[in-house]
């Protein structure tokens, strides 16, 4: 048997090979960390000889961004965009080779064409739990087909390398997917590769600020927090790749509250946590990209969110949209061959009032601050009808969907033998159709109807929440309710109307029932609001099962109080349902008595 090879060693003679995947930081990191620790004479880069020139000024720009711009081919209009990005171990290796002092060698052959390399890698972030020797025998393990020019392409390379002085400590860095054919190319002397007929122009511009995120392979935040790491060598955590996507949602969430006075909630941040976890696993990745987190923020909350974070992204202090350079607006098209779109329908309060025609009513407005304050009496509340009417479809919503819950618990799937039972189950006979079985389904019986609805927007443990009453259906189609809310009262719209954001509540029928949940001694024991509303709702249902929506699931106390009750809790996690909605849901309105039910719909909106 022949002796395993020894990946781990990529030193041949006076050259030491450090393999790179281009773009991606944890290798810039790694390259620049090599630099600083051997300190060759020579570092030798995988870039074109032409373009050394214009490369070396662009480098000598970091940290501002620039792109060189040079034709695809001698005869061609079209544009190569390449742009010089911090994060780019070639690029770093270069800046690095200068503060040591090295010397710097371009050994791209200048060919007509560069040939097309796969460039699928294990993801570059295993680099921070394992050495760097481990990810290259990974790959080394199962290299990518070989082809005439790409052989060519590193013959190149080698004619370069060998013609380096064999005195001088050199370091060369190469993309990893040639690593092999240099390395064998090495092996043999080499012969110059042909030259180009012409000399190609190469212009150098500068990229505008607000196209960066589309243009470059590392995000403008990461970017950014990277240049800080490395001219400070300061908290290792800014170079993190999953601490620094967790700072850009953070400075995201500031800007959307900001800018829309909506928060993000504790559920929501989970469930994007959840997404882009599961988005990255997908793509065979260990951390997300930046366009997988876009679609998370915009899938659990909005349009609006996922507009932040890719502004937020798109954010480098270092780049200014005036330049002694000429400044480009650069699409993603224009530098990728495959590029992913989506769109993002931003929907932000108006400074000005949008034109009205002259036949729609305006909101009323107080003639004077508090003077629709100054008319509570205090003597009573009630609803706003029309509001009741959709908080009571939502419910029955609810109960329904626990139904279709539990009837799933309780499915049974088997191959069909001597019965249909309750039918055919497509979906397991399609998956199993090569066993050539027909599966059919069996539905237990569901023992006890659902009843009172709990729904949890907010657990409020900050206190956001103090308005806390109990009120009683007025007619058999309604529920007695309880609920915590913002003041309404310190919110005016009308003579007498308030308005409100329910931080949580209570549905229970039939109606009449409940007495003041917020000052029944039996329910004390509650650690919290939601917890109150869940045991009066174990309490006052008439039906064995009890809906609870909200971001997390109760304390496992709770199932046993249940228990005991002969009650079973059905959870439903509030990311499961419809964000829009849910938002227009959360607003009340408290009017101060039933007379103001006459003029409140001129108030309401």
């Amino acid at each position: 048997m022949s002796p395993e090879p020894d990946f781990s060693s990529l030193q041949r003679g006076h050259i030491t090979y450090f393999p790179v995947v281009p773009g991606r930081l944890e290798f810039a990191l790694e390259v620049r960390r090599k630099i600083l620790a051997l300190r060759p004479r020579v570092v030798a880069v995988e870039l074109p000889v032409s373009l050394e020139r214009h490369y070396l000024e662009a480098v000598r720009r970091l940290p501002e961004i620039c792109v060189l711009v040079y034709p695809q081919d001698d005869d061609d209009d079209a544009g190569v965009y390449v742009p010089i990005e911090p994060c780019d171990p070639f690029a770093e290796a270069i800046r690095s080779a200068l503060e040591v002092e090295a010397e710097v060698l371009f050994v791209e052959p200048d060919l007509a064409e560069r040939p097309h390399l796969p460039d699928v890698f294990p993801d570059p972030y295993a680099l921070r739990h394992i050495p760097p020797d481990r990810y290259i025998e990974a790959y080394r393990v199962y290299p990518a087909e070989r082809t005439d020019e790409v052989a060519a392409h590193a013959a190149g390379i080698a004619w370069k390398l060998q013609g380096t002085d064999p005195y001088a400590p050199t370091l060369a860095v190469v993309s990893l997917n040639l690593l092999d054919p240099v390395l064998d190319a090495m092996e043999t002397p080499q012969e110059p590769p042909p030259r180009r007929r012409s000399e190609r122009p190469v212009d150098l511009v500068n990229a505008h600020p607000d196209c960066l995120a589309e243009v470059t392979v590392e995000y403008p935040f990461l970017q950014d927090r990277y240049e800080r790491y490395r001219n400070f060598f300061s908290d290792d955590a800014l170079v993190d790749r999953p601490r620094a996507q967790l700072a850009l949602l953070k400075e995201s969430e500031s800007a959307y509250e900001r800018n829309t006075g909506d928060k993000i909630v504790h559920w929501q941040r989970l469930l994007i946590a959840r997404y882009t976890r599961n988005l990255a696993y997908l793509s065979r990745d260990l951390t997300a990209s930046l366009f997988d987190i876009v679609v998370a923020a915009r899938s659990i909350v909005d349009d609006n969110y996922a507009w932040e974070v890719w502004d937020t992204a798109n954010r480098y202090p270092f780049q200014r949209d005036t330049s002694d350079l000429e400044t480009v607006r650069i699409s993603g098209d224009e530098v990728w061959i495959r590029t992913k779109r989506m769109k993002i329908r931003r929907r932000l309060p108006r400074p000005k009032q949008r034109l009205l025609p002259s036949s729609l009513k305006r909101r009323k407005k107080e003639v004077r601050p508090g003077e629709w304050a100054e008319q509570l009496d205090g003597n009573a509340i009630c609803s706003y009808p029309p509001e009741d009417i959709v908080i009571e479809e939502y419910g029955a919503f609810l109960k329904q969907k626990a139904k279709s819950i539990l009837a799933e618990e309780r499915q049974r799937i088997e191959p069909f033998l001597t019965s249909l039972l309750d039918g055919i189950d497509i979906r397991e006979t399609v998956r199993n159709w090569h066993l050539g079985k027909i599966y059919v389904k069996s539905l237990e019986r569901l023992a006890g109807d659902v009843g009172a609805v709990i729904v949890i927007f907010d657990p409020d443990h900050d206190n956001r929440y103090p308005y806390m009453t109990t009120w009683l259906g007025e007619h058999q189609n309604e529920s007695d309710m309880a609920f915590y809310a913002t003041d309404p009262f310190a919110h005016m719209v009308g003579p007498g109307v308030g308005r409100g954001e329910y931080g949580g509540f209570l549905m229970t029928r039939p109606p009449r029932r409940l007495r003041d949940v917020w000052s029944d001694p039996d329910y004390d024991f509650a650690e919290s609001k939601p917890e109150r509303l869940l045991m009066a709702g174990l309490d006052y249902s008439r039906e064995r099962h009890v809906v609870y929506v909200g971001s997390r699931p109760p304390r496992s106390i709770f199932r046993s109080i249940a228990g005991h009750l002969n009650r079973k809790i059905v959870y439903i996690p509030i990311g499961q349902l419809s964000s829009p909605k849910l938002k227009k849901l959360r607003v009340v309105h408290i009017l101060d008595g039933y007379h103001r039910r006459k003029t409140a719909k001129d108030f309401v909106w």
